[in-house]
């Protein structure tokens, strides 16, 4: 039997009725929505919560992989120790099967917006969410369906893959479009999670507005390495435009706590992966070592013995002094890479009383509780922190920005820390304790190198309390930093490297074999976790 391709499934997820042949229209439900009914308004929210709500899609591989998180849990060896575990390929096409099903919804909601002037700034808000949208599942990837995707409708179930640098090249001028058409003085669409918190419909489309100039400097900023012209052109048009200017601009969407499946930190819900997922040594060292006040903000150490350190609802102590990082590539497996086993051991954490029992990992490190452990927690789409470290790093290239690299790198680190309040208020850093610290620690401006290795250190402990790993990764892989000691673990696929990308959805091997093979024949190595997307060079 012929399986149903990712593009058709995701078509189905569409409940719109749009009927025009005499059949239909005899059949035609009296109680449901027509086209010339419908207001596409109502597939934003939908669209925006699937892009953002991503759970093990980027917990599993992302988070250790790039050393914020680290685990003895056997799921998590996937990104911890790069070895393939339970249903890896299901997470490693996760972002792909992610990215055409947020894509059809977006596609529907371009369409019928497309044209009618009452939904003119949803229909530019969707083109932009849309370029977004694939630039994420292309960064993934490299190479996907973009021309052809979303046409299921016109019979189109087997796209061709388009190159990334083709893609780059239209989703650059569709950001650029659609950024300068909207008009704040029009109405903002309904049902928009990201900017709801805003009072009226021109502070909403202003912040739009920086948004979509804030995205196009993201993006210019991943062609460095293969089109230095081109994002340089691309970067000063988004300065120009306006880019985010404050915290105030942050995009996020706050998840719904009566929701089940809200919030990115619901997966830090389930019993194995809160009692083994810790916060990785690596990431803890960088903050300990130059009294980073984010260290208390962000993580503590659970409270003795093993019914407390699986005790959800029990907060841990979060002293800086007390913090310590669970080292990335062990396990509980007894064997020579036992946790237990291993050099630095602190020891169990000893039991709380007769009836209690020592726990393994309970003197290290976790996501602390009333920060991450939350259904109603904050989703980050875009921050103004990444838009301060970008603006530093196309100063530090010599590009037109006003004002200083050492400037907009301090400005980076203090939004990094007060931002950090948009996740629960036990997470407040006060502005004067974050201009206290970035004035002790300046840009180091002794080199390029020097400057570039500070900016996207502290632009990967920014994106990584704010648990938006797939966007740490990628500007990991564009500029090299923070530096990262690949982990060595028997039976590792990767040949001891950190992931470079992800395989390809599975289901695309039968039900779009010609585009498929197409696509990994592109690519240096094959369809392998190894291989380098266009612009990672």
């Amino acid at each position: 039997m012929k399986r149903t391709s990712v593009y058709v499934l995701s078509l189905l997820m569409l409940s719109l009725a749009g009927c025009t042949d005499k059949f239909d229209e005899i059949n035609t439900d009296p109680n449901q929505a027509t086209e010339q009914q419908w207001d596409p308004n109502f597939f934003l929210p939908n669209a925006q919560n699937n892009y953002v709500n991503l759970g093990y899609d980027q917990m599993l591989y992302q988070g250790p992989m790039l050393q914020v998180l680290a685990s003895t849990f056997t799921y998590y060896g996937n990104g911890d120790k790069y070895v393939n575990t339970q249903n890896s390929t299901s997470y490693q096409g996760a972002i792909f099967n992610r990215t055409y099903s947020t894509g059809t919804t977006l596609a529907e909601m371009i369409r019928l917006s497309k044209d009618k002037p009452q939904y003119a700034n949803l229909y530019q808000i969707g083109r932009i969410l849309q370029a977004m949208n694939v630039l994420r599942g292309t960064d993934t990837y490299g190479d996907i369906p973009y021309t052809q995707a979303f046409q299921a409708k016109a019979g189109t179930t087997a796209p061709k893959y388009d190159t990334q640098q083709s893609i780059y090249t239209a989703l650059l001028k569709e950001i650029d479009e659609a950024t300068a058409a909207l008009d704040v003085n029009q109405a903002a669409p309904t049902g928009d999670m990201i900017y709801s918190r805003l009072s009226s419909s021109t502070a909403k489309m202003t912040a739009w507005k920086k948004f979509g100039y804030s995205l196009m400097l993201r993006t210019a900023m991943r062609l460095i390495k293969v089109d230095a012209a081109t994002a340089k052109t691309y970067a000063e048009k988004a300065i120009a435009g306006g880019v985010f200017t404050s915290n105030d601009d942050n995009a996020y969407i706050q998840a719904d706590a009566n929701y089940a499946a809200s919030g990115i930190y619901n997966v830090y819900q389930v019993t194995d992966d809160y009692r083994e997922l810790r916060f990785a040594k690596t990431f803890i060292d960088a903050l300990k070592s130059t009294s980073d006040p984010r260290l208390s903000a962000v993580a503590e150490v659970p409270q003795t013995g093993a019914a407390n350190n699986a005790n959800k609802t029990l907060s841990g102590d979060n002293t800086a002094a007390s913090q310590l990082g669970l080292p990335n590539g062990y396990d509980l497996a007894s064997g020579a890479t036992d946790i237990r086993k291993s050099a630095g051991y602190p020891g169990p954490s000893p039991a709380a009383n007769d009836k209690d029992s020592d726990a393994p990992l309970g003197k290290y490190s976790r996501p602390r509780i009333s920060v991450y452990l939350k259904k109603n927690g904050t989703m980050m789409v875009l921050s103004y922190a990444e838009v301060e470290f970008l603006l530093a790093e196309a100063k530090v290239r010599g590009w037109n920005v006003s004002g200083t690299a050492a400037d907009h790198y301090k400005n980076g680190i203090v939004a990094a820390m007060t931002s950090l309040i948009q996740l629960d208020a036990s997470a407040e850093i006060k502005a004067e304790a974050a201009q206290t610290w970035a004035a002790a620690h300046p840009l180091d401006v002794t080199s390029t190198d020097a400057s570039l290795k500070a900016i996207n250190t502290q632009f990967w402990l920014a994106t990584g309390t704010m648990f938006n790993f797939i966007e740490a990764w990628s500007n990991w892989r564009r500029t090299g930093y923070p530096v990262l000691t690949p982990i060595n673990y028997p039976g590792n696929v990767t040949g001891s490297t950190i992931p470079r990308r992800m395989i390809y959805l599975s289901t695309e091997i039968s039900t779009n074999p010609t585009s498929y093979t197409e696509a990994v024949n592109r690519l240096s190595g094959g369809d392998l976790l190894t291989s380098r997307v266009w612009w990672d060079k």
